[in-house]
């Protein structure tokens, strides 16, 4: 009866230097991830039909650039509050 959409966003760190950080952000609907950006890869990569067509046009738009640059602008600057907890 209706549809489920999700967004994740998330930073995973192997090590406290932050060499091994990175930027996962991933699309769900109905349960179903279709679409992740991960900055190790550097590009969305799509899961389902829907998806694949999706990251093909963001790989392309401004999608990408602004995804590229999270892991600077985001999970880098706050690795320090989330090893404190």
């Amino acid at each position: 009866d209706g549809y489920f959409e999700q967004r994740v966003s998330e930073c995973r760190y192997s090590s406290k230097d932050l060499q091994g950080a990175e930027f996962i952000d991933s699309y769900v609907f109905n349960k179903v991830e279709d679409i992740r950006f991960n900055s190790t890869v550097g590009k969305f990569v799509g899961y389902t039909e829907h998806g694949v067509k999706n990251a093909e046009a963001w790989n392309k738009g401004p999608e990408l650039a602004q995804e590229l640059g999270e892991l600077e602008r985001y999970c880098k600057p706050n690795a320090a509050i989330d090893y404190s907890a």
